[in-house]
């Protein structure tokens, strides 16, 4: 689920192939395409329980074999999550797929579930047991410490989360390129003002592609030196709509916590 944010905004909640109630909460990338089979095998579909079925709510990126990065928001319910890993079609059995209980979660103390805006939506969870890193499964990388990328820099978005505002739900991961912009522009009274903090990253705002609800915390994928970067986990969109023209999809930026994911991944 990605947040939408009222002053126009709402909460979406490696090496790739690719170069170049919850379930009303759900969403799709907006304007994206299928990705090809395990394109982006740091990605996962966090799921919850309801009754003796599991739902898709967000995205998420593996960094360890125990430890997965996805935003605060997406867990802020307390419900039973599990993380699916290696998969593709989430209403197939693909063979690829690796089911994995969520056993603790570990929110930023700043987080405020009542106030996206403010920053700090990024957790981790641990897992019940290790994944197994195969084809299918690999861990993301992240950037290094403080590291900002220029204007314009591509990067793509990855998820599972409604195709339209309101749409309909993929079952294939989708794909789209969102490139970054740059926050002394997303800061600008034209884009999302001081609604953006230098601890997040805008990626888009051309009115076609965008992240949206079901998306959220779901990673940012930027090539760096021939290596794709997690570079931000999916926050919010505008309230105008997913892929409103000169809202940016807003992440957290995940070289402002660096330091914050050393030390909770060790713990």
């Amino acid at each position: 689920m990605l947040r939408f944010l009222v002053l126009a905004a709402l909460v979406l909640c490696g090496k790739s192939v690719y170069d170049s109630t919850y379930r009303d909460d759900n969403t799709r990338v907006v304007g994206g395409t299928n990705s090809a089979p395990n394109a982006w095998p740091w990605q996962i579909s966090l799921q919850y329980q309801s009754g003796s079925s599991w739902y898709h709510t967000c995205g998420g990126s593996l960094i360890l074999a125990n430890r997965v990065l996805t935003a605060a928001h997406c867990v802020d319910r307390v419900v039973n999550f599990r993380v699916a890993l290696g998969d593709h079609n989430l209403n197939l059995n693909d063979g690829t797929e690796q089911i994995i209980a969520v056993s603790s979660i570990r929110k930023h103390a700043n987080w405020n579930p009542n106030s996206v805006a403010l920053g700090y939506d990024i957790a981790i969870l641990f897992l019940a047991s290790s994944a197994s890193i195969n084809s299918y499964v690999k861990l993301a990388s992240l950037p290094s410490d403080g590291s900002i990328l220029a204007h314009n820099y591509d990067c793509t978005i990855t998820g599972w989360g409604r195709t339209s505002t309101g749409g309909s739900l993929p079952s294939i991961l989708q794909q789209a390129p969102l490139p970054v912009v740059a926050h002394s522009t997303c800061s600008t009274s034209s884009y999302w003002g001081s609604t953006v903090k230098t601890t997040m990253v805008c990626a888009g705002g051309n009115g076609v592609q965008a992240g949206c609800n079901g998306d959220s915390g779901g990673p940012l994928n930027c090539a760096v030196n021939g290596v794709y970067q997690v570079h931000g986990i999916a926050s919010f969109v505008s309230s105008l709509g997913c892929n409103a023209y000169l809202k940016p999809t807003v992440f957290t930026r995940v070289s402002a916590y660096i330091s914050w994911i050393n030390s909770v991944s060790s713990d």
